[in-house]
């Protein structure tokens, strides 16, 4: 981090944008007027900078060097995001991660070819922009193949704890061939869905896709001679807090030697309150994570932590005996964890129902105007009645970025052709895995899949709000009660969920992803190809390291235990709500979701008619729904990292801004990446040598008792 203040300020405003996208919502605002454009350059003119340099084909930018730099960190990532999935379901953007250790690793690359001269070709941002979009495609895959969610809610494990629906037409457990099977005949298809409007999306409307702008302000800052300078020191600072990271799990692992061991389970607030899931658990992942959320969103987590575990189920649990039976456990169904499970069901529903609706009629709204803008703008005419110039002043790099963006044709008839041809595979094919899934249904899905995937990517170019989860929500409660649960529908409900979430996440990451090469230079080609690619390796690398979990990890998926996998069970009953009801819930559990449903909503609504000054310290409720099941250790981690963060920034906001991130993402990957040794270590049943466990006076003194006795 050395280096003076002043280089750190250049390059602040790459930094800044880099932070606004990790904000992740709302971020219309921080568009192309040059946030990030370059250190020291006219923000109107980026490509200046550029102008020099020979902008390669599409085959130059496919390089091997790429797609092997990408496969590395595809399946790093993949790490990290399952572990994310399968604690807490919280998955921070690690674009800027994902950007920084490209960049690293190919420069490395090139200075050890250069050294031994053979170094052809330099690398270049289109190169970089490759990397960036490969990556990001494959990691996707961990998360929207549904491991912590619908994918893992299908299991056994899952719905032994859920109220009914336990029968085997209702059940598949996980198994490494299917897996592989299902994601490649699902996550292909939502490529080829958008394809043909992305001229209309990027260059006509120019709509912000505030992420992709973002990346693209990343990697141009990286390859100026300034951003190479500030990223070489970032990639230094992420790896110094990536060894104390990875090492710090090492550490830890020695004491874990059997159940509630260890520096995660350290009673840091007292034993009252870890017994009520209010401890540090000294996991840098969630500080590192806490880091790169927002502030709003780390605070409503805690707050959530303290009106569920802290008020709420302390509360109802007096009711034992009363509200539902006295002789089940809390982990039951039937008992506690009902009311648990599903006020944290209505919060996100709540939530989503609104934003849903709100990006929707955003999204329309600003649809019809801007076809009405384009159509006053095509026969303008002066107070004479003559024809005026439609000739509006075009800027340098626009005119560039236009030009090369619609060099390289996409042909529709690969798009359309390519679409129809996967989908006939995949409703002739997904019938063979879940024969639940009717052929039918597919062909539903994928005739509405399109215009869903179209609101979706027009929505997240205005707002940057991807309600993929929201959709396949939607389809686990209509295709769920179509099938009925004699049919199979809990399963049909899941399965369908994973069919339209990987369609609409696709093609909407793909629109983030042109935007991206839109601002690098890269082309519509190499982005589309290098999607595909990433995604292949998604498909591939995503069940395999759930399946290194899977073995690995007995208690997987059991609530309590170090990796609960807590939106499997939210997503399987959300199933079973959809096609069965509210009739199995214990006594008010249903009026307490209402209200909690309702709550979410005006909370929202709020939010969004308050002033920002007022606005940005409201909770958000899909935030707050979080921790009502598993509990708030995570949010502790969260908020320190806010905390820690937020003091850096009083002290010194440039350096906070320019290397915050590479911390965060230090402590994440390390983190992260020890679970590989650790699951090796599971595998062959090596075990820890020591267990540290804390007791309270009067069970140590029972103890002693006994080993006195």
């Amino acid at each position: 981090m050395a280096g003076g203040d002043e280089e750190v300020l250049e390059a602040a405003p790459a930094g800044g944008a880099v932070r606004h996208r990790q904000a992740g919502k709302g971020g219309g605002e921080d568009d192309e007027r040059g946030n990030g454009a370059g250190p020291g350059n006219d923000p109107a003119s980026l490509e200046r900078v550029f102008a020099d340099k020979a902008v390669p084909s599409w085959r130059e930018q496919l390089t091997f060097r790429a797609l092997a730099v990408s496969a590395l960190l595809s399946v790093m990532f993949s790490v990290i995001v399952m572990k994310l999935n399968l604690t807490t379901g919280i998955v921070p953007s690690l674009n800027v991660s994902a950007g920084l250790l490209g960049f690293f690793f190919v420069r490395m690359w090139t200075a050890a070819v250069e050294r031994m001269g053979l170094l052809r070709k330099p690398f270049t941002r289109q190169e970089n922009t490759v990397i960036q979009t490969c990556v990001v495609s494959a990691y996707g895959i961990a998360f929207s193949g549904g491991f912590g969610s619908y994918l893992f809610g299908m299991s056994e494990t899952i719905a032994k704890h859920a109220t009914e629906a336990k029968d085997a037409n209702n059940i598949k457990d996980p198994h490494l061939g299917w897996m592989i099977g299902f994601l490649f005949l699902v996550s292909f298809i939502g490529i080829f869905a958008l394809v043909p409007l992305r001229k209309i999306m990027i260059v006509d409307y120019k709509l912000t896709y505030p992420s992709g702008t973002a990346t693209a302000y990343l990697i141009n800052g990286f390859h100026t001679p300034e951003g190479a300078k500030l990223a070489k020191k970032q990639v230094k600072t992420l790896g110094k807090y990536f060894l104390f990271s990875f090492f710090w799990g090492f550490f830890q692992w020695f004491y874990t030697a059997g159940d509630d061991c260890g520096f995660k389970n350290f009673p840091t607030l007292g034993l009252e309150a870890y017994n009520n899931r209010f401890f540090f658990d000294f996991s840098p992942t969630y500080v590192g994570v806490g880091m790169i959320c927002p502030y709003i969103v780390n605070v409503s987590v805690l707050l959530g932590g303290i009106l569920s575990w802290g008020v709420m189920w302390p509360l109802i649990a007096k009711k034992k005996g009363s509200w539902y039976p006295a002789d089940l456990p809390d982990t039951s169904l039937h008992g506690l964890q009902a009311y648990r499970v599903f006020i944290s069901i209505a919060l996100i529903l709540g939530d989503g129902l609104y934003n849903f609706l709100k990006v929707l009629i955003r999204t329309v709204a600003g649809f019809i105007s801007m076809v009405q803008q384009n159509s006053k703008s095509q026969l303008p005419v002066s107070d004479n009645g003559g024809l005026m110039s439609t000739t509006e002043a075009v800027s340098f790099d626009d005119e560039r970025r236009t030009e090369l963006f619609l060099k390289d044709q996409i042909p529709k008839s690969v798009a359309y052709g390519g679409y129809v041809v996967i989908a006939a595979i995949s409703i002739g094919t997904l019938p063979q895995i879940f024969p639940q899934l009717k052929w039918y249904y597919i062909l539903v899905a994928y005739v509405v899949a399109p215009v869903l995937a179209f609101c979706n990517a027009y929505g997240s170019g205005l707002t940057d709000w991807s309600l993929a989860s929201t959709y396949g929500k939607l389809a686990i409660f209509v295709f769920g009660a179509w099938a009925g649960l004699s049919h199979g529908g809990v399963l049909v409900g899941l399965a369908a969920c994973g069919v339209m979430m990987s369609i609409v996440s696709t093609a909407s990451d793909l629109m983030q992803d042109f935007k991206t090469g839109y601002l690098t230079l890269a082309s519509p080609r190499s982005m589309f190809i290098s999607q595909v690619i990433g995604t292949g390796m998604g498909c591939v690398i995503a069940p395999c390291v759930f399946w290194l979990f899977y073995k690995a990890f007995s208690d997987i998926g059991e609530s309590g235990t170090e990796y609960p996998a807590p939106y499997a069970i939210v997503y399987r009953n959300m199933a079973i709500l959809g096609v069965d009801g509210f009739s199995s819930l214990p006594e008010n559990c249903i009026t307490l979701c209402y209200i909690f449903f309702a709550a979410a909503i005006v909370i929202n609504l709020v939010r969004d008619l308050t002033p920002h000054r007022v606005s940005r310290f409201i909770p958000l409720p899909m935030a707050m729904a979080i921790p009502f099941y598993i509990g708030s250790y995570f949010a502790i981690d969260m908020f320190l990292g806010s905390v820690i963060l937020f003091a850096w920034e009083r002290l010194n906001k440039a350096k906070a801004d320019a290397f915050g991130p590479a911390v965060a993402s230090g402590l994440i990957c390390g983190d992260g990446i020890w679970t590989l040794p650790q699951s090796i270590l599971a595998l062959a049943k090596v075990k820890p040598p020591i267990c540290m466990k804390f007791l309270s006076r009067a069970a140590n003194a029972k103890v002693d008792s006994f080993f006195a006795g």
